[in-house]
């Protein structure tokens, strides 16, 4: 089975939804991201195999040189395969193209093996204000 990696791809919001929901743990919404996405995302990332959207990544920006990655998500059945990896080197690769210098991502301690590993995003110090 061949595994497709398309910037700015296109993707059913079910079919999103049911991923992010999967992957983050929340019951499944009727969010639009294809709207939420075209009005602030630099762009995105979508995994599929065989047709079937398989992960995600969001790519948002400041509309200068700096770009934030946001709800990198691969179903459940795919992780450890390398489809993160190849969602966060395709996301990186376009950002640059777009002019961007930085890539920004905040994680959860348990991801640290992901992104900085296997990604190799450095550590940086960051802050962060709960709202």
């Amino acid at each position: 089975m061949t595994i497709s990696y398309e910037w700015r791809g296109h993707f059913d919001n079910t079919a999103l939804d049911a991923l992010h929901a999967d992957g983050f743990g929340h019951p499944v919404t009727a969010t639009d991201w294809r709207t939420r996405l075209e009005r602030h995302s630099l762009g995105w990332v979508c995994a599929a195999e065989d047709g079937t959207l398989i992960g995600f990544v969001n790519v948002v920006w400041d509309g200068g040189v700096h770009a934030f990655v946001l709800d990198t998500v691969v179903a459940a059945h795919r992780r450890g395969s390398g489809v993160g990896a190849a969602l966060i080197e395709t996301a990186a690769r376009e950002a640059r193209a777009a002019g961007c210098q930085w890539l920004h991502v905040d994680f959860e301690e348990h991801l640290r093996p992901f992104y900085v590993d296997a990604c190799g995003f450095k550590e940086t110090a960051a802050g962060l204000i709960a709202l």
